[in-house]
């Protein structure tokens, strides 16, 4: 069975309602028919009825079994923004009178219906731009305690790769941040690690990776790899978190047994590697694909206190399917 296969079977255990307000994409509706068809959840389509109307009749999708909210409802709209106001006010930047103004967008409509409990999480991306969508999560959901910045990981299946967890690697942070501080990088690490060990109900080791091993090379990135280690030990002590570590130390056992003379969790079987920059998460990740024939998934994102997705305009259907049932698992979670 491959990784989205897996995927798609935990979400099918316990599929959870996911909004989907990108509406006059075919791909949204025709993704939603699968998710619909195959039970990896229940979507609910965010938009006024007649654009989902018009998709539905180009992309040739029966929306008939499924639920869509509309967003013309005014008296329902009311509704939604009664049970947010609920949502704490810490995690909130929207008014009453803000949230009402700013429904007239599909997406915070969307993830404002999720931030009241009227649905458990978000899936868009394809339509709305990376920043659009950061920008209404920010907003209307917030961040969850202890994490500053967003950060998006990538689950890796290696062909020929033999670690802890298999061919398997979690990757982060590899789509937001091109020059994370210390501060940032513990955050990414403490969301990477939630968001995989609900996915994946892995026993999280977690490798800050760096050219140098322990101190065996100098350099202002090394310092700041240091102080995102101790930031991170600081605010979750729970974590198996240890480096900084070269990529051979963190994830194979002879090498670590080499290298690292006192006793450890992390090295040599890492599943969890945090990358010091948005520079070595981009090659790193497209040499697993390039060199190794490898898979890289995942576009939920970290570090929100809800879950949501922000899906790549690139996306098939099949990904979409794919990424839709990773949130549907962080949702369950």
């Amino acid at each position: 069975m491959t990784l989205i296969e897996t995927l798609i079977e935990k979400a099918k255990k316990q599929p959870m309602r996911v909004a989907l307000p990108e509406c006059e994409a075919d791909k949204t509706l025709l993704a939603a028919r699968r998710v619909k068809d195959e039970g990896i959840g229940i979507p609910v389509l965010v938009n006024d009825p007649a654009v989902i109307r018009e998709t539905a009749a180009r992309a040739g999708v029966s929306i008939d079994d499924m639920e869509i909210v509309d967003v013309t409802d005014e008296a329902f709209r009311d509704t939604v923004i009664a049970k947010y106001m609920e949502y704490p006010a810490d995690k909130r930047q929207l008014s009453e009178k803000g949230a009402k103004r700013k429904m007239k967008n599909t997406m915070y409509y969307a993830m404002i219906m999720e931030a009241a409990g009227l649905v458990d999480c978000t899936f868009c991306g394809h339509v709305n731009t990376t920043g659009d969508v950061l920008m209404t999560a920010m907003q209307a959901i917030g961040m969850q305690d202890g994490v500053d910045v967003p950060s998006i990981f990538a689950l890796t299946e290696i062909p020929g790769f033999e670690g802890s967890e298999g061919n398997l690697l979690a990757l982060a942070d590899c789509g937001l941040n091109p020059d994370p501080k210390a501060d940032d990088l513990a955050s990414i690490a403490i969301a990477t690690c939630d968001n995989v060990h609900a996915l994946m109900g892995w026993d999280i080791r977690c490798a800050f990776l760096s050219f140098s091993t322990l101190g065996s090379g100098t350099s202002d990135s090394v310092d700041k790899i240091n102080e995102a280690i101790r930031i991170t030990k600081e605010r979750r002590p729970d974590l198996k978190v240890e480096g900084e570590f070269q990529l051979d130390t963190a994830v194979l056992p002879a090498v670590a047994a080499k290298k690292v003379k006192t006793e450890s969790e992390v090295a040599g079987k890492a599943n969890v590697l945090i990358f010091p920059d948005l520079n070595a998460a981009n090659i790193g990740i497209k040499m697993i694909q390039i060199f190794a024939k490898g898979k890289g998934y995942g576009h939920t994102l970290s570090g929100f206190n809800k879950p949501v997705a922000d899906s790549s305009r690139g996306s098939s259907v099949e990904e979409i399917v794919g990424d839709i049932a990773m949130l549907i698992i962080a949702a369950q979670n």
